[in-house]
């Protein structure tokens, strides 16, 4: 009994995400300090570690040749790197010049993908990391070619250790991101469910705006397992990796089935106020979302998935509530009953759904099941592809010369006060300075919050264990807790990291001299940081909130387009269409992610934003009932109304483009439309068919038309108060 107990919490600790990584990164820490207390050169031990800190931070989740590959390149990027501040760090002048230049161009080699962007971020803090090697050397590292070869010795450690467990785990980045996908959608169901409680007088704005912060956050997930499946699939195909391709399809058939929207939850709560029937779908939905959740924790401990048996008796239940329904024969409810009855058999779908997730490897792949990869392939690609971005509109340079530029003058604010000290200024400025003001704001609270702290508990544990060999423990312990909590705890993680370089320095000389300057080059790198992005070449949010709504509703154009093409020629669920449906997602979660940023800028860049969730609110739901017309695609084309129902689908997509263009273009749009509004009385009027799928098709195109008024209202203000601001500043 107590071998099965070990063996599940063995197993329990193996699934868990950051794991993996943080074993790596204590035994790659652990070597560095044994090795330099063996030979008795404890100044060896700061570039060592941070050598390490920098190769994690390069890592990406790749098969273990493309990590080789990486790792190769890292290492001969950092020994450039490290060798040129060696050689220019005497001549102040020429210094800054090449580390203002270099910071300009890694960060302009982010736009060919994000394992380039890593890379180049990784390089750029080696660098500093340099500088700060210098600062503590002393008269102990003269040789050129010592610093550099201690810093790639220390990368290497970790960049070794990292291919091997990629060779012998290759699946296991797979595993994780697959149960964080299925988690969020398991949050995405329950928050969905809220929407099925019949009550009259219901928030149904403030549920959808927690619907579509939920959304943005399954489509990121959606988006890193894709990444990561792409770089093993198109290099080595096998079962495993065919067994989580199908996986991740499937996950994206369960969000499609699971952003549908069937009818206003409003009127269906004040239709069956006294029926039970949006009860069971609330319960339905509920149960599913707890089987993602169980699919999540099956995948992570490498477990059979049960779904269970309770799942056909609760859809048998609601399948009869519609059914006593439609026996009271009420006129009033019919649409409203066809409409219930698409979102049984839609619920039904995600049902089989999750029953084919217990056997993977029984669903097969089709022709169409290749994955678009945006990476540039060849040098060219790669070039055109930075050539683009070589634009004051693309936030991508702008990012790189305001950091640039914020660098540069880190650098000229550390020579006026110490020059042979200070580089935790650029270190603080590289780390805090975000590509727009709200994520910087916030990082910039937390980063002088976890120093503060590190440097509290750091002295706290100075006093209390004076003995070198235990305060070299606690550095890696500090250590290892930085690299577990950076990508969640930001705050934590600069206390831990401040820790291990404290009790690192203290190996060679007195710590506690060093309280005094990292807390004060923290403050003054946060300040430069805040200040470049507030004044040099700022992304306000507000000031492009209209690029960002237009590409929202292009987008949901575009998506509408596919799916009556799938309804034309018959459901493939080909490239372009999963395209489209990826790109009406990832445009929906980025003016989320727009509107949140724009809550923690100043309150005169931030008048847009109510306007802003309001419009978040309908072009969510605007896709919502789009993608119930992506749930039940089927082949329609020989249909008698199927022509006149295409043409109006046409027609609403064209009047999607058209608002899209005339806001990124700041063109004036007029707040009522006869065109839209007899469209709308075209609908609604349209004789009803005996088939279900056709009707179903006309009542969704009836309520995707009637959003067009109150988007069109929305978009018509947002210009208005965006000229406005501009008349305010002139």
């Amino acid at each position: 009994m107590g071998s099965l107990s070990l063996s599940h919490s063995l197993r329990r600790l193996w699934a868990l995400e950051r794991f993996g990584s943080s074993l790596r990164f204590f035994i790659a820490l652990t070597v560095c300090m044994g090795w330099s207390w063996y030979s008795g050169q404890m100044e060896l031990l700061t570039p060592l570690f941070l050598g390490v800190i920098a190769s994690a931070l390069s890592e990406s989740d790749d098969s273990w040749q493309g990590r080789f590959f990486s790792t190769a390149v890292t290492l001969i990027c950092f020994f450039f790197t490290a060798a040129a501040v060696e050689l220019l760090h005497p001549y102040p002048w020429f210094f800054v010049i090449a580390l203002s230049s270099t910071t300009f161009c890694l960060i302009m080699l982010g736009s060919l993908g994000e394992r380039y962007a890593t890379v180049a971020f990784a390089t750029l803090i080696l660098a500093i990391y340099t500088m700060i090697g210098l600062e503590q050397s002393g008269d102990v590292l003269v040789s050129l070619w010592k610093q550099p070869t201690l810093l790639v010795i220390g990368a290497s450690i970790y960049g070794v250790l990292s291919i091997i467990w990629y060779g012998i785990f290759s699946q296991q980045p797979l595993q994780h991101s697959l149960a964080r996908l299925f988690r969020e959608q398991c949050d995405y169901l329950k928050a969905k469910s809220a929407l099925f409680e019949p009550l009259r007088n219901m928030d149904v704005e403030g549920h959808r705006l927690a619907i579509a912060k939920q959304n943005s956050r399954v489509v990121a997930a959606l988006n890193d397992t894709k990444s990561i499946i792409l770089h093993r699939v198109g290099r080595r195909s096998n079962s495993k990796v065919n067994r989580y391709l199908k996986l991740y399809f499937l996950a994206q058939d369960i969000h499609e089935r699971a952003s549908s929207s069937h009818y206003p939850y409003s009127q269906l709560a004040e239709a069956f106020f006294h029926s039970d029937v949006l009860f069971r779908c609330l319960r339905l939905l509920r149960q599913q979302g707890d089987g993602c959740k169980a699919l999540a924790k099956a995948i992570e401990l490498r477990q059979p998935f049960d779904y269970g048996g309770g799942h056909s008796a609760a859809l048998e239940d609601l399948q009869g509530a519609i059914a006593y329904l439609k026996q009271q024969n009420n006129p009033e409810w019919r649409d409203l009953l066809r409409s219930l009855r698409a979102l049984a058999n839609n619920l039904s779908t995600l049902d089989h759904l999750l029953r084919d997730a217990a056997n993977p490897d029984a669903i097969a792949l089709t022709a169409n099941d290749a994955i678009l990869d945006r990476d540039p392939k060849t040098f060219k690609e790669a070039f055109e592809r930075i050539r683009q971005n070589l634009s004051i509109h693309s936030l991508l340079f702008r990012h790189a010369l305001r950091l640039s530029i914020a660098v540069a003058a880190g650098y000229g604010v550390m020579q006026m006060l110490h020059a042979d000290q200070g580089y935790w200024i650029l270190l603080t400025t590289v780390f805090v300075c975000r590509p727009n003001y709200g994520a910087t704001r916030t990082r910039l609270a937390e980063r002088v919050i976890g120093t503060i702290l590190g440097l509290a508990a750091s002295w706290v544990l100075l006093e209390l264990f004076p003995a070198l060999w235990f305060q070299a423990l606690i550095a890696v312990a500090a250590g290892v807790a930085y690299f577990t909590t950076r990508t969640t705890h930001y705050k934590l993680s600069t206390a831990f990291i401040t820790m291990m370089v404290l009790f690192c320095f203290n190996q060679i000389g007195d710590g506690y001299n060093l309280f005094l300057p990292r807390l004060t080059d923290t403050l003054i790198g946060s300040a430069i940081a805040g200040l470049a992005v507030f004044f040099i070449l700022p992304d306000w949010q507000g000031r492009r909130l209209n690029v960002v709504l237009g590409q929202t509703l292009r987008s949901n154009g575009r998506y509408l387009k596919q799916i009556m093409l799938e309804y034309t020629q018959g459901k493939t669920d080909d490239m372009a269409y999963r395209v489209a449906r990826r790109d009406a997602h990832n445009a929906d979660a980025a003016l989320s992610s727009t509107l949140t940023n724009m809550l923690k800028e100043p309150g005169h860049f931030r008048r847009q934003t109510d306007i802003g969730f309001r419009f978040l609110l309908l072009s969510h739901t605007l896709l919502s009932y789009i993608s119930a017309l992506g749930a039940h695609r089927e082949t329609l084309a020989h249909a008698p109304t199927y022509p006149l129902l295409n043409q109006e689908a046409q027609l609403i997509a064209d009047s999607l483009e058209t608002l899209a263009q005339q806001l990124i273009k700041r063109e004036s749009i007029a707040v009522h439309c006869d065109a839209e509004q007899q469209q709308s009385y075209r609908l609604r009027d349209l004789p009803e068919e005996e088939d279900d799928t056709l009707r179903f098709l006309q009542t969704q195109l009836l309520l995707i038309s009637q959003q067009l008024g109150s988007i069109r209202t929305l978009a018509a203000h947002v210009l208005n108060s965006s000229t406005k601001q501009v008349e305010d500043r002139q």
